[in-house]
């Protein structure tokens, strides 16, 4: 089964929705997520197991995603120190679970020396006892940065490449997407990408909406088939607003006709706030450079600021069209009594034929 479309990665369970296993579902099926990755194990040991009563709490979680269509991923952080054991656990959680895949966290222990036959070592044992599981590596996203990492090793027995791009110190997302997605495609052997994304805070770093927004296109534009975040409580509890982007973001594999930016320029045209409101979801988000909306009625009350306020009486014109798959961008210019806009740049997503998020830049000339 390949897998499409979004997910979230669960760290502690106790952290998410108070490890209410029925509301976790619930917050991922209305977030349309279509996979939610779980920690199973740490090193050679079990995790997401409480430590007082000796209870198991991902296989209420999994039962409750998988109630909702939603697939669960198990991820485990190895160190190599004994490849064996941690193979041997990540068999036994992956199966007593039943898991849909099963993702190897492998970090800096992995770039000591001699630890490509570790790598060995535990990919040869875990696919002894997962054969037919799906499998995946969720490492650096930059190869050329971490060359003492096993890459081959890992990679030639796994179905899947999730690499950490964290832009971590930088405000670049869609760059450094491209740059990851770029390094893995000239390596041997490469393995279809789903990235991994950051909403968490470091040492005051944060990613903006505009960010998430900016990988998530970049990943759609770069036709690859989903993406995951790190991690849900701080998502759910202290970046809320990026929970929403990413929620609100129409991930679609459906290709839409090339004429919907068109058929926004022209509604622009009629200056009617309330029709150019009706080329959007319910609950689109629109992004510019001074705010963030969400929602028909923002999005409608934006406009009507726009075309009454900001570009009185203007005349848009649409300049260039491109994209593909369910992302466009196109440029475009506008007259109007108050100024003048010559370097309309806009990217849009589309999903059901409709505008699902909006990302558009301009500024206005007397």
């Amino acid at each position: 089964m390949t897998l499409q479309g979004k997910g979230f990665m669960i760290w502690q369970i106790s952290r998410c929705e108070g490890g209410n296993a029925a509301q976790i579902a619930s917050v991922a099926k209305a977030a349309g997520l279509t996979h939610v990755l779980i920690k199973i194990a740490d090193g050679p040991h079990t995790y997401n197991v409480n430590q007082q009563t000796k209870i198991d709490l991902v296989p209420p979680v999994a039962s409750a995603l998988r109630a909702q269509g939603i697939q669960v991923w198990g991820w485990h952080y190895v160190y190599g120190y004994n490849p064996v054991g941690e193979a041997q656990i990540a068999i036994k959680r992956t199966n007593e679970l039943n898991l849909d895949g099963y993702v190897i966290d492998a970090e800096g222990e992995y770039k000591q020396p001699g630890k490509a036959a570790a790598a060995t070592t535990f990919m040869n044992e875990l696919r002894k006892g997962i054969p037919k599981k799906q499998v995946a590596l969720c490492s650096y996203r930059f190869p050329t940065l971490h060359p003492q990492l096993p890459w081959k090793e890992f990679l030639s027995k796994c179905d899947y490449n999730m690499p950490q791009v964290y832009w971590q110190a930088a405000h670049n997302a869609g760059a450094q997407l491209r740059r990851c997605v770029r390094e893995f495609e000239a390596m041997t052997p490469f393995r279809p990408i789903t990235p991994t994304g950051p909403v968490y805070r470091n040492y005051g770093w944060e990613p903006t909406q505009s960010e998430i927004l900016e990988f998530l296109m970049t990943a759609r534009e770069l036709n690859l088939s989903a993406a995951n975040f790190f991690a849900w409580d701080y998502g759910r509890s202290i970046l809320i607003p990026l929970w929403n982007t990413i929620a609100a973001f129409p991930w679609s594999t459906t290709p839409s006709p090339l004429e919907l930016p068109a058929r926004y320029i022209n509604a622009l045209n009629s200056r009617d706030p309330a029709k150019v409101a009706t080329l959007y979801n319910n609950n689109a988000v629109h992004i510019t450079a001074v705010q963030t909306v969400q929602g028909s009625q923002a999005i409608t009350t934006w406009y009507n600021t726009l075309l009454n306020q900001t570009l009185p009486s203007a005349a848009f014109t649409l300049t260039s069209t491109s994209g593909s798959g369910n992302v466009r961008h196109f440029t475009w210019t506008a007259t109007s009594s108050k100024g003048k806009v010559e370097n309309g740049n806009d990217t849009i997503g589309i999903i059901n034929d409709k505008i699902g998020y909006h990302y558009s830049f301009f500024s206005v000339k007397p």
